[in-house]
């Protein structure tokens, strides 16, 4: 796909968790205190398969497996009050995220965030690692979108709320559904191998091992398989 952007993207769209912060540990912790407090008792592998999905895959899919009846919503908010205990002053930003985050308003860029994460953790995990959810230009969560990743809906909306064509954003993704939604997009994709490999995340334009060690390439589009 060809972009005629006078080689400059106009808005950086940010995935969270592996991207910005790593809370897997946290919200596997704090869903595992929650099922034991109803008397199942899970394993951390249990979560696996649904990481990424947002909470109501990632509880209610567990719940499936084990057969185990829950009210999502009643399951959500004891594992977010939980959750949001155990990361107090344990949460940090994965390195250079505050610094791309400076680096991207110093060239004029809008920020979004677009995380399949519910409202209150996004802001939970923001607070925690010093971020005010107005650092970004438009927060688009797991409520908002009805299809998730690979689908590219969630970078679409987030796109449109900047007031932007998708295919004039880089998007920052650690995840192999990620990657795919970001090009369904039509945009640019700056992988992180946080979570994944480089040969799996195949089809990002670019990739880094943290936002500190991106390459200078992904906010001027000078370089870069994108064409």
């Amino acid at each position: 796909m060809s972009h005629k952007t006078d080689h400059l993207p106009l808005g950086v769209i940010f995935d969270m968790d592996g991207v910005l912060l790593d809370s897997e540990p946290f919200i596997c912790r704090a869903a595992t205190m929650y099922f034991a407090e109803n008397g199942l008792h899970v394993r951390p592998e249990d979560f696996h398969p649904f990481v990424g999905a947002g909470e109501n895959r990632y509880i209610g899919g567990v719940a499936e497996k084990y057969g185990f009846p829950i009210d999502i919503d009643e399951a959500k908010r004891r594992t977010y009050e939980i959750y949001l205990e155990i990361i107090r002053g344990r949460l940090q930003p994965l390195p250079g995220v505050h610094e791309f985050l400076r680096a991207c308003r110093r060239r004029g860029k809008k920020m979004a965030l677009a995380t399949s994460a519910d409202l209150i953790k996004a802001e939970g995990n923001l607070r925690e690692i010093g971020l005010p959810m107005d650092t970004f230009d438009a927060v688009i969560t797991g409520l908002d979108v009805e299809h998730k990743k690979p689908h590219p809906e969630i970078f679409l909306k987030a796109a449109e709320r900047l007031g932007l064509d998708a295919r004039h954003c880089l998007v920052v993704e650690d995840a192999v559904n990620g990657v795919a939604a970001a090009k369904a997009a039509g945009s640019r994709c700056l992988a992180l191998t946080t979570s994944f490999t480089v040969e799996q995340l195949a089809g990002a334009d670019w990739f880094a091992p943290t936002l500190a060690e991106a390459p200078r390439a992904v906010l001027e589009w000078t370089s870069g398989t994108g064409g």
